[in-house]
Order: C-alpha cells, then structure tokens, then sequence
C-alpha cells in the first residue's frame, strides 16, 4: 500500500519510557512532539510495545528520529560494564526501540537527532561507552543531574565549549553557549565514527556528531524541547533535523 506523500516530514520519535506511555504521562514527551511541530515536521509518535516487525514497517514510513530523554539506565551490560551502585533501572523497550530505528535511520541514511538519553543510546548502539554516574565518577563542580527537580529546584544551566568547524558551531555561530542539564550519565569512550563537537569545562562530553558518511546524525546531551521556545540553538537543531529530512525520498 502506498503512502500519500506527507507536506511535513514525517519525524519518529519514540515515548521516553514504557511506563509513561502506559499510564498516559506526557508533559515531558509532549515537548519534543511541540518541538517538531514548531521546525516544520510532523511528529510521530512511537509505541514501546510493538513488534520487530511493527517497528521496521513503521521506520520505513519516516523522514528522520528523534531520540528523546529519560529517567532510565542504559543496561551497562550493552557496554560490557558492571552496574554502577547508582545506575537507574534500565528499560528493555525504549532500548530495543531505539536500537532499532537507529539501524534503520543509519541503513538508509535518515537523519537522527538523538537528545539526553537518546545521545547515550546513540553511542552504545555505535559501541561506545558511558559514565554510569558523573557526581560519584567524575571530580566536578558544575552541576549535571537536576537534583530537586520534583521538589520544584532550578533546572541548572552551565556553559559549554563548541568545537570549531562542527555543525554546532555552524548552527550556534559561538565558541560556546549556555545549556540546561538533566542527567547523571554522560559519553565516556565515543562510539564508532562520532565526533565530540561539545564539552563542559569539567570534559564532560556534551555533543557528538556522525562522521561516518554525509547523514545528519547529531547528538547533545542538554534538553533543547525544553529550550526551543526562546534558544536559537534549540531552534537550529530541529529546524536543521527537519530541512534533512526533506531530502528524503517519498515513502512508496
């Protein structure tokens, strides 16, 4: 069956966790569909919970991905890594979802947008590996997790370094900008064919980028669906997501 060729692109973009999609918990998720929208692409949502094969005739029907955060763990065992002490449950869906719709995207050259989470689910699937727990691992004083979120505390920001001659360099026009941080888990060995394009001052990697061929495959590790009402880098990088994907061929 044919598809009618969409006016948008089609953009997946996977629910953060299987237990949000079931209870229907969608203030975070609904911020990367919102994000899409307002860059020009139509946001598709994608269910944990289908199968292989759901799943690959889903993927053949998108322009690009976006892999969106998450309270889970990658299971270290994907990086040959003991559990850390302090390593947050995996979820066996989003991993397996990801990992597939990144084989896909990388096997016809779909652009990725991979965010928080998906930057760590991006490097695994590419053989990397992570820092299981920044504040335990890693001598730093700028603040990486956002500890006292539900209690109402700031989302902390920091600055961060672009590396010149980088899309984020390009996209930002700055040597480095100001990001929000949510996460206590970050790249530690980059994954096949990525480049680091971004660190904090303490090293923590905060973008990569592919380099593997010519596909716009790109990673950071801040929330810019939290910041692309006002941040023009937010802005920039699914604008850019979507302006690739419309190089895409219709979907037949």
């Amino acid at each position: 069956m044919s598809l009618e060729p969409s006016p948008k692109p089609r953009v997946g973009v996977p629910y953060r966790t299987r237990t949000e999609e079931l209870t229907g918990e969608r203030g975070k998720y609904d911020k990367y569909l919102e994000a899409v929208r307002r860059a020009g692409g139509d946001p598709v949502e994608i269910s944990l919970a289908l199968s292989a094969d759901e799943l690959k005739n889903l993927a053949r029907t998108l322009d690009a991905v976006v892999l969106p955060g998450s309270p889970a763990d990658i299971e270290p065992s994907r990086y040959h890594a003991a559990r850390h002490p302090k390593s947050a449950d995996a979820d066996p869906d989003r991993e397996r979802t990801d990992f597939a719709l990144l084989d896909h995207a990388f096997a016809e050259r779909k652009p990725v947008l991979a965010i928080c989470f998906g930057i760590q689910s991006l490097n695994v699937f590419l053989g990397g590996s992570l820092v299981q727990d920044i504040p335990s691992e890693l001598l730093t004083r700028i603040q990486h997790p956002w500890t006292g979120a539900h209690q109402g505390a700031p989302e902390p920001f920091h600055v961060t370094h672009i590396e010149p001659g980088s899309r984020l360099s390009k996209l930002s026009g700055a040597a480095e900008v100001r990001v929000n941080s949510s996460h206590h888990q970050s790249i530690l060995e980059p994954g096949r064919s990525l480049r680091v394009t971004s660190r904090a001052p303490d090293l923590v990697i905060e973008a990569v980028e592919w380099t593997g061929d010519s596909n716009w495959v790109t990673g950071v590790q801040w929330h810019p669906e939290r910041m692309a009402e006002t941040d023009s880098l937010a802005q920039a990088l699914f604008r850019e997501l979507v302006v690739a994907s419309r190089k895409m061929p219709v979907h037949s």
